[in-house]
């Protein structure tokens, strides 16, 4: 299940994103102690625990012990509320990403981040199900992020236009290695069998039918490379060799402008 922010009314979410006008209190949910923040922390608990599919603005009112429509007052509808959700998350990208920004290098200080984004995609993989069409929560958190990763390659020689090149490329690559993680999860959920043990049980009738005369390449390195990974394809394998070979090729494009 797929989702996109910015399908709220943008003054509404932006105004919510920067808490310019924090809702007062009243009703039911002033008794239960409702606040925006407060909507929003037990609404990524949901999707953390059970996904996208499972958030609704009843299920998080369930959730607090109110009735849906005392939610209105803080969050005016689910499109807004996914705006507030990305944005929290957002948020502990900091703290994922750690002294690694603080280096010196800026290799160093671009792996990090990338590492944080990964992390931040493991605490939470419903982000990796929501998509920005061009039109993501600008609030605060989703600002700090940006800065954070543009201050990674600081320094390096890169005009403005590149950096945001670089940024794109890195968070580009750690969701797409990152969605292979959800997948296979969702794989093995679904069908009760892990990534090994399906591909044990498939091997047999892949010998019957395999001509390895007619995929000589594959006959010789799928077998060493499946036995490597334990799995057709093993996403954290994927990304600690892909972001070694993408900082290789940033690299480059530092020293050209050097």
């Amino acid at each position: 299940m797929t989702e996109v922010t910015g399908t709220g009314d943008p003054a509404r979410s932006m105004a919510l994103l920067w808490r310019e006008h924090e809702p007062a209190p009243r009703g039911r949910g002033a008794a239960a102690g409702l606040s925006v923040d407060r909507v929003v922390r037990t609404a990524v608990a949901v999707a953390d625990a059970e996904g996208l599919g499972a958030l609704s603005l009843r299920r998080v009112a369930a959730d607090l012990g109110v009735g849906t429509m005392s939610l209105y007052t803080y969050v005016p509808g689910k499109g807004e509320l996914l705006d507030l959700m990305v944005d929290a998350v957002l948020g502990e990208l900091p703290d994922l990403v750690g002294e690694g920004i603080g280096s010196p290098d800026w290799r160093a200080r671009l792996e990090a981040v990338a590492r944080g984004n990964w992390a931040l995609f493991e605490r939470h993989p419903w982000l990796l199900l929501v998509g920005a069409s061009g039109r993501p929560p600008l609030g605060p958190h989703v600002m700090a992020k940006y800065e954070l990763e543009l201050r990674a390659v600081d320094g390096a020689g890169l005009d403005e236009v590149t950096m945001d090149a670089v940024v794109t490329l890195v968070n580009g690559f750690v969701a797409g290695t990152a969605r292979g993680v959800v997948e296979q999860a969702s794989a093995e959920a679904a069908t009760g069998t892990s990534e090994l043990d399906w591909w044990r049980a498939t091997e047999p009738f892949v010998a019957r039918v395999f001509d390895a005369e007619k995929y000589p390449t594959v006959a010789r390195v799928g077998p060493v490379a499946g036995e490597a990974q334990q799995a057709a394809y093993d996403p954290r394998r994927a990304f600690e060799f892909g972001l070694a070979r993408l900082l290789d090729g940033v690299a480059v494009l530092v020293g050209d402008r050097v």
